[in-house]
């Protein structure tokens, strides 16, 4: 499995419409991914309820992991973009 460690560009970090976004962008990929907090907690990326459990604020490091490398590069440059601003 691999990982991609990103820091959270949003400016409000990863709640309502970016967590909205990103969770989307990973329930259309073709293999689970998973979001890890760097307290350890992880939760299916689909899951817009799971990311928003996490409470991931701006300038937050986290790692994705999947089997899918082309899927972490999308998500993983999804998340250095302020999505606040799309």
């Amino acid at each position: 499995m691999s990982e991609r460690t990103v820091v959270v560009a949003s400016s409000v970090g990863l709640h309502a419409r970016p967590a909205a976004l990103f969770s989307q962008a990973a329930a259309q990929t073709s293999v689970p991914v998973m979001l890890t907090t760097a307290s350890g907690r992880s939760v299916n990326a689909a899951s817009i309820l799971g990311v928003l459990s996490l409470g991931i604020d701006h300038g937050e490091r986290v790692t994705l992991s999947s089997d899918d490398e082309a899927a972490l590069e999308a998500l993983a440059a999804m998340l250095e973009r302020d999505l606040d601003l799309e």
